[in-house]
C-alpha cells in the first residue's frame, strides 16, 4: 500500500510533535514547582524587619494611629527562627486547666527542654508513654492534648505571676477524633431462617444517620515551622490557619491592620490510618493506652501542602458520613489508602509503581483510540467474533449494575468509566452487524411468549467465504466455551448461595454474575484466538490496541503485587498474560500476509483486486474499440464471465441473512 507507506513518516513527526510537547509542558510544571518552593522556603518573608508590637490597652481602645481591625490582614514572626524553647504537653479530658502544678504526675506526656527550632540543626526528640483512659473518654468524651510552649527558661504555667506572654503561649488540640463508623449493610443467608439472620447482621440501620464514634491513634507528631515568615492572615486556606496562634494580647502595629503569631507548631495526623485507631467507648475494656510522640521541625510548604490536605480529606469523610455530594463521589476512604500503600509499600517499588501508573493511562488513551480507529475504518467481518462483542455488552452492563448495587463506596467518575465502556462496545455491535426489532416468526420462542417484537442482528452486507468461516470458527468456540463455563458458573452460584449472605436475591444474582465475569472474563479472548488459529492469520486484528492493552495487563500485575491482596488473587491476575503469550505465538507464527485483509479491515490483493476489476468499466486493448468485430467483442465477454464468476464465487454464500446463534 504506498499511500500508507507514503503517510507514515509524517504520522510518526506527528507523534514526535506530540511527545516533545508533552515533554516541554512537563519540564515548565517542574520549574513553576520548584520555584514556589524556594519561595515557600523563604516564607514570602519582606526583607523590612516586622514593626514592633504596640501592647492593647485594658479599656480595649488602641494607641494606634489608624483603625483598629479585630480580624488582622499581615501577621509576623513574633520570635526569632532561631530560638530554642521548653515545651511540656498534658492529657485531660476538660479544656479548662488547673495550675500545672496540681496536675497529676501521670498527666505529663512530654517535658522537653531547649529545643531548637532551627531548621540547620534537625533537632528531633521523642518520648514514648502510657497512661490511664479517663472514664468520661471512654464515654464518648474528648482527650485533649494541653501544650506549652516557651522560651528556653521562661515560665509556662499561665497561672503563675511570673508567665510572660510575649515569651509563651499555649496550644489546645484534640486527640480522638470522631469519625463515622463504616455502614454495615443488612445482609443475610438467602437459604437460613430470614429473623435470625438479620439480627445478627445488622448492628447498623442503613435507613438510620450516620452512626460517630471516638477514635484514638497512639502517634503524635508535633512539628514547628519556624519559617513561616510574614503571612496574609486572610488568605490562609482554612486547614492551615487553625495552626496558627496569634499575639495573645490582640496588640496591633501602628495601623491597627497587623499582628503578630507565635511559632506555629502542626499536631501532625496525617499520616493516621483509620485501621491503626482504636475505637473508644464504655463497652470495651480499653484502660491503658500507649502514646508516643515526636518533636521535630517542618518546612512551611510542606506543612501548607499536608494540612491543607488532611483536611480536604476530613471535610470529605464529614459531608459522606452526613450523606452528602463529595468531590468525585468518594467518601475519602481512597486517600487513605492511597496513605496506606505508601507507608506499607517498599520505597523503590512504590517510585517504580508511580512510573507506571503514569503509563498505563497512557496506554489506555492509546488503546481507546486504537480501538476506536479500527472499528470506524473496518469494512468486513473477518476474523471478528461477534460474539464476543455481544457477551462483552452484557458483561460490562453486569459490573455496572454491580457497581451500582454497591454505589455506596463508588465513585462517581468509575460510574462513568463503566457506561463509556458499554457505549463503546454497544458501538462495535452496530459496526459488525446491523441490529432491528422484527415481529418474531411463528414457532418460535418469543412468538410462544406473546413478545410483539424481538432484536435480531442481520448481516450488514452478503458474507464472502472467509467471513462464513469466521462465524462459522466463532459459534464452534462458544459451544466449546460454554461447555466449559456453564458448570463453573452453576457451581459457582450454588456455593454462593449456601455459604455467602446478601441483601437481596437481586443482590444474589448481580453478585454471582459479576464474580464470573471477574473469574471467567479473559476467556471471551479464546474465541477470538480459536479464529485466528483456524484462519492461519492475525493480520485482522487491531495489533496496536491489543499491544496496548496487554501492557496494561503487565502494569496491573505489578499493582497486584503492590497492593495487599490474597496471594490466590494476585495468581489471578497472571491469568490474562496467557493469553499474551498465546496471541503472540500466533503473530510468530502466522506471518501477516499483505494478500489478505490486513488490521484496518481493508481489502488485501485477492478479493480488493477483484471488487476494484468488477466496480470499474472494462477497457478494451489499445489500438482497439469494443465494436470492430465479434472477435474484438469474444475477448470482452469473456473477461467480463471471469470476472463476474470470481466475484460471485465470494458472496454466492451471502445475502443479507440473519445470524444465526
Amino acid at each position: 500500500m504506498p499511500e500508507a507507506e507514503a503517510a507514515a513518516p509524517a504520522a510518526g513527526g506527528s507523534w514526535e510533535d506530540k511527545i516533545w510537547s508533552i515533554g516541554k509542558n512537563l519540564a515548565i510544571f517542574i520549574a513553576i514547582q520548584f520555584a514556589i518552593r524556594q519561595f515557600m522556603n523563604s516564607g514570602g518573608v519582606e526583607k523590612t524587619a516586622p514593626p514592633a508590637p504596640t501592647a492593647a490597652p485594658a479599656t480595649g481602645s488602641q494607641a494606634v494611629t489608624g483603625e483598629y481591625n479585630a480580624i488582622p490582614q499581615t501577621i509576623y514572626p513574633l520570635w526569632p527562627s532561631n530560638v530554642s524553647v521548653d515545651v511540656s504537653l498534658y492529657i485531660s479530658p476538660s479544656i479548662a486547666m488547673p495550675r500545672l502544678s496540681s496536675m497529676p504526675a501521670d498527666s505529663l506526656i512530654v517535658n522537653v527542654k531547649g529545643f531548637e527550632l532551627e531548621k540547620s540543626k534537625k533537632d528531633h526528640r521523642e518520648v514514648h508513654k502510657s497512661f490511664t483512659v479517663p472514664p468520661t473518654v471512654q464515654d464518648n468524651g474528648t482527650l485533649w492534648a494541653h501544650i506549652f510552649v516557651g522560651q528556653s527558661g521562661a515560665e509556662l504555667d499561665p497561672a503563675a505571676p511570673s508567665y510572660d506572654p510575649s515569651k509563651a503561649y499555649r496550644i489546645l488540640r484534640p486527640l480522638t477524633q470522631y469519625l463515622a463508623k463504616k455502614k454495615v449493610r443488612k445482609t443475610r443467608n438467602l437459604l437460613g431462617p430470614q429473623n435470625d439472620t438479620q439480627i445478627l447482621d445488622e448492628p447498623i440501620e442503613e435507613t438510620s444517620g450516620p452512626t460517630i464514634a471516638s477514635y484514638y491513634h497512639p502517634n503524635f507528631t508535633l512539628s514547628f515551622v519556624p519559617d513561616a515568615g510574614t503571612t496574609q492572615f486572610g488568605t490562609l486556606h482554612p486547614g492551615v490557619r487553625q495552626y496558627y496562634t496569634l499575639e495573645a494580647t490582640n496588640a496591633r502595629d501602628a495601623s491597627g491592620q497587623n499582628t503578630w503569631f507565635y511559632p506555629v507548631c502542626y499536631l501532625n495526623t496525617f499520616w493516621q490510618l483509620k485501621t491503626h485507631m482504636t475505637e473508644l467507648n464504655s463497652t470495651d475494656s480499653v484502660h491503658t493506652l500507649p502514646i508516643h510522640v515526636s518533636l521535630s521541625t517542618l518546612s512551611n510548604w510542606q506543612f501548607s501542602l499536608m494540612a491543607s490536605m488532611d483536611e480536604g480529606m476530613k471535610e470529605t469523610a464529614r459531608k459522606a458520613a452526613r450523606g452528602e455530594t463529595t468531590p468525585g463521589g468518594g467518601d475519602g476512604s481512597e486517600m487513605e489508602l492511597i496513605k496506606e500503600t505508601m507507608l506499607d509499600t517498599n520505597p523503590y517499588l512504590l517510585g517504580t509503581t508511580a512510573i507506571v501508573s503514569l503509563l498505563h493511562m497512557v496506554f489506555e488513551l492509546l488503546a481507546f483510540k486504537s480501538d476506536v480507529g479500527h472499528w470506524r475504518k473496518k469494512k468486513d467481518n473477518v476474523g471478528v467474533s461477534v460474539r464476543t462483542i455481544l457477551a462483552n455488552v452484557v458483561m460490562q452492563a453486569i459490573i455496572f449494575l454491580y457497581l451500582l448495587d454497591n454505589n455506596d463506596n463508588t465513585s462517581w467518575m468509575i460510574l462513568f468509566g463503566q457506561g463509556m465502556g458499554i457505549a463503546i462496545e454497544a458501538w462495535k455491535v452496530t459496526k459488525a452487524v446491523n441490529v432491528r426489532a422484527r415481529v418474531p416468526e411463528a414457532g418460535t420462542w418469543a412468538a410462544k411468549l406473546g413478545l410483539p417484537y424481538t432484536v435480531v442482528f442481520e448481516d450488514k452486507h452478503p458474507l464472502s467465504e472467509t467471513e462464513e468461516k469466521t462465524d462459522e470458527y466463532d459459534r464452534i468456540a462458544f459451544r466449546y466455551m460454554g461447555v466449559g463455563a456453564v458448570p463453573l458458573l452453576i457451581a459457582y452460584a450454588v456455593y454462593s448461595l449456601v455459604y455467602d449472605s446478601h441483601k437481596s436475591w437481586y443482590s444474589f444474582v448481580i453478585a454471582t454474575l459479576v464474580g464470573s465475569v471477574y473469574a471467567y472474563g479473559f476467556l471471551m479472548m479464546i474465541p477470538s484466538l480459536y479464529i485466528n488459529y483456524r484462519l492461519k492469520s492475525v493480520a485482522h486484528m487491531p495489533a496496536r490496541a491489543m499491544t496496548y492493552k496487554f501492557f496494561n495487563t503487565f502494569i496491573d500485575d505489578l499493582f497486584a503485587w503492590t497492593i495487599k491482596m490474597p496471594i490466590l488473587h494476585r495468581l489471578a491476575t497472571l491469568r490474562d498474560d496467557v493469553i499474551f503469550f498465546v496471541y503472540l505465538y500466533q503473530a510468530w507464527a502466522y506471518k501477516v500476509d499483505y494478500n489478505r485483509v490486513n488490521e484496518f479491515g481493508q481489502g488485501g490483493d485477492e478479493e480488493g483486486t477483484e471488487e476494484k476489476v468488477g466496480a470499474q468499466p472494462l477497457k478494451a486493448p489499445p489500438g482497439m474499440g469494443v465494436d470492430e468485430g465479434d472477435g474484438r467483442r469474444e475477448v470482452v465477454q469473456k473477461a467480463v464471465e471471469k470476472v463476474d464468476g470470481g466475484v460471485s464465487s465470494g458472496v454466492q454464500k451471502g445475502g443479507g441473512k440473519r445470524r444465526k446463534g
